[in-house]
C-alpha cells in the first residue's frame, strides 16, 4: 500500500519538513499521525498524494513511485485516493448533492449513475436527506460530511484525512473521527492527522505515528 524509504522533503526555500523518513502501511490500516504545528504531518500527506516529491529517498503509494519524472502516472494514482482537507473545498452555491458529483466529474460516469452514487455516498456520511441544502446552509460538521462523501464516491484504495476535526466541537469531532475510522477495511487504508490526541487515546487496532521536527519520534499499534 504505501512504503517510505529513507525519504526527506526539502522545500524550495531550503526548509526541511521531512528528514529520512521510513514508513510501510498495508492495506486496510488505520493510521493516525500526530505532532505539533509544524511537525511535518501535512507535507507527509502531500508526499502521499504526489503534490510534493521526495528530495532524497524513496515513496511509493499503491504500487506507484512518487517522482517528478512520473507526473502523469500520479494523476491517474489519485483516482485511488480519497483527500479530505480541514477547509472542506466545498463550492459554495451548490447543492450537497452537486458537491459530492464534482468527485467523479472526471472519471468517465453517466450523469444517472453520478447521481446515484453520489447519493449513495451521502447515505454513507448521514447526510442523504440533505442532499438538496445549498452547502452555504449545512452546519460546519455537515460540510465536511459532504466532504468526506466527495472522497469515498471514487471507492478510493486510500484516504487521506488532513486536521478533519479541526474547527469541530467535541461532538462533531468525536463524530467526524468514528465515521473515517468505520470507512476502513480489507482494501482500504485510512490515514488521519490530528492534534486532538485525546479523541483517538483510546482507539483500538489502529497505527499511531508522531512526528516531530520533521521526524517519526513513535510508531506503534497495527491491526490483530
Amino acid at each position: 500500500m504505501i512504503r517510505i524509504k529513507g525519504a526527506t522533503l526539502t522545500y524550495k526555500d531550503g526548509t526541511t519538513a521531512l528528514k529520512d523518513i521510513n514508513l510501510n502501511i498495508g492495506a486496510g490500516e488505520l493510521v493516525y499521525i500526530t505532532g505539533p504545528s509544524g511537525s511535518g504531518k501535512t507535507s507527509l500527506l502531500k508526499l502521499l498524494m504526489g503534490v510534493e516529491y521526495p528530495s532524497e529517498g524513496e515513496v511509493l503509494v499503491l504500487g506507484q513511485k512518487i517522482a517528478k519524472e512520473e507526473k502523469r502516472r500520479i494523476r491517474r494514482l489519485r483516482r485511488n485516493i480519497g483527500p479530505v482537507f480541514q477547509d472542506f473545498r466545498v463550492i459554495k452555491g451548490r447543492t450537497a448533492l452537486e458537491n459530492v458529483m464534482m468527485g467523479v466529474r472526471f472519471l468517465g460516469f453517466s450523469p444517472k449513475k453520478m447521481k446515484s452514487e453520489s447519493l449513495n455516498a451521502l447515505e454513507k456520511v448521514g447526510l442523504k436527506h440533505k442532499y438538496s441544502s445549498l452547502v452555504e446552509n449545512l452546519s460546519w460538521g455537515e460540510c465536511q460530511r459532504v466532504a468526506i462523501a466527495r472522497a469515498i464516491i471514487r471507492k478510493p484504495a486510500l484516504i487521506l484525512a488532513d486536521e478533519p476535526t479541526g474547527n469541530l466541537d467535541l461532538d462533531n469531532a468525536v463524530s467526524i473521527l468514528e465515521l473515517l475510522s468505520s470507512l476502513r477495511d480489507d482494501k482500504t487504508s485510512v490515514l488521519i492527522t490530528t492534534h486532538a490526541t485525546h479523541l483517538i487515546d483510546n482507539q483500538k487496532d489502529a497505527v499511531f505515528i508522531r512526528i516531530n521536527g520533521g521526524r517519526i519520534t513513535m510508531e506503534q499499534g497495527g491491526r490483530a
